[in-house]
């Protein structure tokens, strides 16, 4: 078992109970079983202290060496105890909510005939889960039959999260070696962030289909919006006949208003490995807050009566239809909380931006808008954005921002993405800058001000 393989949290344990390239590891040892070296030198200090022994004609100090000539070759004869253990992992919430504290405990129980001296034990808790309470790890003594506990809590996040093997860890009575093995024990748990029940308003472009919504359209028709006043013409309903004015003027006029049309729209969340910024470690990626905004700009749309669809920049493929309706709505649900393509960690292959755009473009249809989530931190996600707008589909880009200014290089990237955004705007692609700390709302809030001034 190589020190990859092991969870993160045994990483904390000492070097030497880890890592295969320990200088003292003997390719003769059974596998999973090593020295730790942790009585490196005492046969060199016994043997100096039987020649001082002898030359001194010191008892004590020859008695010494001949228990450390004992103790030395017990370290190399003996070995660590093969661990017969059961593991039972009980998680009190399955599904919990995004912040949620969910208390995990795991029993061990030694179910072979030696006594454990000396075992480790270390909990392979989940890369996406942050330990909020308790430890994952522990270390004892185990009889036969007996058990012990680990209790900690974890933070429930956006996903589905699986639990990797409990390690164990056995030493013999010197400490001379020790077995690592791992013990299988699945479980996992999946935290499913609803869209939401009354999410802001999303402003569309002006771009119709044959289905009714609320994107208004350049041209007379049923709506509510006033649009014009035309001549009367036979089969006009009499309810939009302009009364007041025939009365004065004796000609019938009939009023026509903005037609309001659903649109079709595609969701594009840029989860390239470039995508993947943070402003310090393990803290919330862009991609998570791409997720969090594609979650609440589908959630209006669908409000809306617009056919939405979803679909990633990634190596791991993701596709949905624009649709509508509650089974959709589901479906756009469980794929931004489950699905790979949006994972709390980095795919390890590039993305051909080039290559991904076009593959989408040639599956919507020509009409469908698209909504771009890019954090807009290199060239990809503006060059994403721009050939779907220079190809007819009309496109709104929404950047989550992951920039600091601590240092000089991290002042040049925000720099860098701020030109970015100039020229998308410039461009005539309309692009919400949800800084970091702001809620979307105020965001969108903003964004509706600027291109309504």
């Amino acid at each position: 078992m190589t020190a990859q393989s092991i969870p993160a949290a045994a990483r904390t344990l000492p070097t030497e109970a880890l890592a295969d390239d320990d200088p003292g590891y003997d390719e003769e040892i059974p596998r999973g079983l090593r020295r730790t070296n942790r009585w490196r030198g005492v046969a060199g200090l016994t043997l100096l202290a039987i020649g001082l022994g002898l030359l001194l004609e010191q008892p004590a100090a020859l008695l010494a060496g001949v228990f450390g000539v004992a103790f030395a070759a017990y370290g190399q004869i003996g070995a660590a105890p093969t661990p017969e253990l059961d593991v039972e992992r009980t998680i009190d919430v399955d599904e919990p909510a995004v912040g949620d504290e969910v208390p995990v405990t795991v029993t061990v129980t030694n179910e072979g005939e030696d006594t454990l001296t000396d075992l480790r034990l270390v909990d392979g808790v989940p890369d996406g889960l942050a330990v909020a309470d308790g430890a994952p790890r522990g270390a004892t003594a185990l009889r036969p039959g007996s058990a012990v506990e680990l209790t900690y809590e974890v933070v429930a996040t956006r996903g589905a999260h699986a639990f990797d093997s409990l390690v164990a860890i056995t030493r013999d009575v010197t400490g001379a070696t020790e077995r690592v093995v791992e013990v299988d024990a699945p479980d996992r748990i999946i935290c499913t962030p609803e869209l939401p029940a009354d999410p802001p308003s999303f402003p569309l472009r002006a771009q119709t289909t044959r289905y009714t919504g609320r994107t208004t359209a350049e041209e007379g028709g049923d709506g509510v919006e006033f649009h014009a006043t035309r001549e009367y013409r036979p089969g006009d309903p009499l309810s939009r006949i302009d009364w007041r004015r025939t009365a004065r003027t004796r000609d019938l006029t009939t009023v026509e208003y903005r037609r309001e049309r659903a649109a079709s729209v595609m969701l594009v969340v840029d989860a390239r490995k470039a995508a993947y910024a943070s402003h310090e470690p393990h803290a919330e990626t862009s991609v998570d807050r791409c997720v969090d905004a594609a979650r609440t700009v589908a959630a209006s749309l669908l409000a809306d009566g617009h056919s939405v669809g979803l679909t990633a920049v990634s190596p791991r493929a993701c596709w949905i239809t624009p649709g509508h309706g509650l089974e959709h709505r589901l479906a756009i649900t469980t794929t931004l909380a489950e699905h790979e393509s949006f994972a709390r960690r980095p795919p390890e292959e590039s993305t051909n931006v080039y290559g991904a755009g076009r593959e989408i473009r040639g599956r919507i249809a020509s009409d469908t808008q698209v909504v771009v989530f890019s954090p807009l931190i290199d060239d990809g996600g503006a060059q994403l954005a721009h050939r779907f707008d220079a190809h007819g589909h009309l496109t709104t880009v929404v950047s989550p921002d992951p920039c600091v200014t601590d240092t000089v290089g991290q002042q040049t990237a925000t720099i860098s993405r701020a030109l970015r955004i100039t020229q998308a705007r410039h461009g005539g692609l309309p692009t919400i800058d949800w800084q970091r700390e702001e809620r979307l709302e105020r965001a969108l809030l903003r964004s509706n001000r600027r291109w309504s001034a």
